[in-house]
Formats: structure tokens, sequence, C-alpha cells
């Protein structure tokens, strides 16, 4: 096979039979360049197969365009839905993304970002609480902007957009004691990210103020399987519950089916859910899930904006967002 070789702008200036300045003002936005030129330019760079070397270019602008999502549990439907809203407004603005996968906890992170770094990323985008504070630490000590999502990282320069997780827990407490529940538990993970805990604290937080208790039992990655297990953990019980509010939807899936198919307890009639998130399954007549739904088209567009317009040492580098409870079957009354 023959070594590819990329097409330089001075072979394009050769056939268009223009210098190499009038190629490079051809393909700079709003550079002065006659109508004349500039259609002889592209007719030879397309006959040639040309394209601008952006990473080039950024070198000299000292930026190359490059933004790196660091990002744990890609497979999940949030978190997928997620780097699709962001990927997509990253390249409509004209940035590249690097995507960093921090489901391994050894060093294999810290390796592949300061590769990342080596290329010269202008940011990094932290879409989960998963990732060390020490990664934080590298991308700033580095000159990354960065942008924190669902993360308690309190230091200066990042923008940090968080949920009010918290107040969520208060909703779900008073719409389990008006469907008439009274033996409430949480279903929760053992990751322990800030977003998974302050849900856990707020729901208990409520309940206390309600008069009432909640069990709270914590297993495994926060999935499918781990919803199950902790089903049949809470269910075995000598005073099973009859309302449990899991961290997120996947959680919430798993627990329902083996509610259901393992230990025959129908939902909402002896069991009222609810979950996180909004995946799409949680709409599905399957579960009918009672969720709530994250903002993720608002997450996405908010931290992209962030990135591509400078904003000024004293602006405001918090967000906090609501997180709209979706009403369905798995609550009595929903």
């Amino acid at each position: 096979m023959s070594e590819k070789v990329f097409v330089s702008a001075q072979e394009v200036a050769d056939r268009a039979g223009v210098s190499r300045s009038a190629v490079s003002r051809t393909f700079t936005p709003g550079a002065s360049v006659s109508a004349q030129t500039r259609r002889r330019v592209l007719e030879a760079a397309e006959a040639l197969g040309y394209h601008v070397n952006e990473l080039a270019r950024g070198l000299m602008r000292n930026e190359s365009g490059i933004v790196c999502l660091i990002v744990s549990d890609v497979a999940t439907p949030y978190r997928s839905a997620l780097l699709r809203e962001v990927t997509l407004l990253l390249q409509n603005s004209g940035k590249v993304a690097m995507l960093i996968n921090t489901d391994r906890s050894d060093g294999g992170v810290d390796h592949a970002l300061r590769q990342a770094i080596r290329y010269r990323a202008d940011a990094s985008i932290i879409l989960s609480g998963m990732p060390d504070k020490s990664i934080v630490q590298l991308c700033l000590r580095n000159g990354q902007r960065l942008v924190l999502i669902n993360r308690d990282d309190e230091q200066p320069g990042p923008l940090r957009i968080n949920l009010d997780d918290d107040e969520a827990g208060g909703r779900v407490a008073t719409a389990f004691v008006r469907a008439g529940c009274r033996t409430l538990a949480f279903a929760n993970s053992e990751v322990g990210t800030p977003s998974l805990m302050a849900r856990e604290r707020g729901f208990v937080a409520a309940a206390a103020a309600l008069g009432m208790e909640v069990s709270v039992e914590r297993h495994g990655w926060t999935g499918y399987e781990a919803g199950k297990v902790l089903a049949q953990r809470m269910l075995t019980r000598t005073e099973r519950p009859d309302a449990v509010f899991c961290a997120t939807d996947l959680l919430a899936c798993g627990f329902m089916d083996a509610a259901r198919h393992q230990f025959s307890i129908s939902v909402p009639g002896q069991l009222c859910i609810a979950g996180f998130d909004d995946i799409e399954q949680a709409a599905w007549s399957s579960y009918d899930l009672t969720t709530f739904a994250q903002p993720i088209s608002v997450i996405a567009a908010r931290a992209v904006e962030w990135l591509s317009h400078p904003q000024p040492e004293n602006s405001e580098q918090s967000i906090r967002l609501h997180a709209e409870l979706v009403w369905r079957g798995s609550i009595r009354g929903g």
C-alpha cells in the first residue's frame, strides 16, 4: 500500500495559479479575497482533495479546538444520551470531542488524560462524579477550561453544573405518603457519587420531616443487575417496604422486575417505585416508571456555551438546574 500523503496548501496554490497566502485567505472566514481567486482556489482544492489543517492553525493560535469528554458508564442510557447532546453541540460549534472512558480505576485514566493534554486539548468536560478529584487538578494545572457535571468539587475556575437532587428526594417522599405508603426504602449503588448521595440524603431527610424512617440499602454498580440484587435483599425482610425510591432508573427497572417476577408483588398495588433520569426504558409499558427527567439538552447547551464564549473571571461559575418529576403508573395516584 502506498503511504498516505496529505495535500498541501502549496500544491493547491500551484494548481490554481495563485499565491500560498491566497489559499490561506480563501479558507479563513472574513479574510479578503477576490471572487475569481476564491473560485480558482476552491476548484483546485476540490480536484486535489485538499482539507485545511485545523490542528496546525489551532497551534498557531495556541488552541486546538479539542475538548476532552471524561466519562464513566458510557453504555448506560442516560450517559449515552448526554454524550450524544454534548458531542453534537461541540461539532456544531467547530470543536472536536475526545472521549476518555473512566470506568477503570487504575492509572489508565490518568494516562489517557495526559495523552490528550499532549495533543493540546483546550478544555475538558467531566460528565460524571466518578473520576477522582486529582483528575480535575490535572486539567486545571495544564491550563484547561473545565466543566464539571454532577460533581461537588468546590474550587475556583471550573463551571459546575448540578441538579437539585436532594429536593427531588423530598418530592418522592411526599408522593409515597400521599399514595398511602408507610414503609419507605432507598435503593442505591455503592458508587457513592455526589448526585446519588444527594438523592439519598434528600429522601431520608424529607421522610424524617414527615415522621418516617427510611431503610437504605446499597449494592454494586449503578445498573440493572444491582437493582435486582437490592430487591432480593429488601423484599426478603420480615418487614418489607411498600415504597422504594431507586437512585437511578436502571436500578428501578431491575428492582421492579425482581419484585414482580421473583416475588409476585404487583406494582403499584403492593409496591410503589420511583427512579431518576427518565431514560427511554422508563416510559416503556412494562415499566411505566415515575421518575425525574434530567434536563440533558440544557446541561449540554450550558456547558458548550460556556466553553465557546470566554467569561469574566468574576462571573457566576455554578449552575443548578431543576429535574422535572414525570408521573407514570409506578406510584398509586401517579
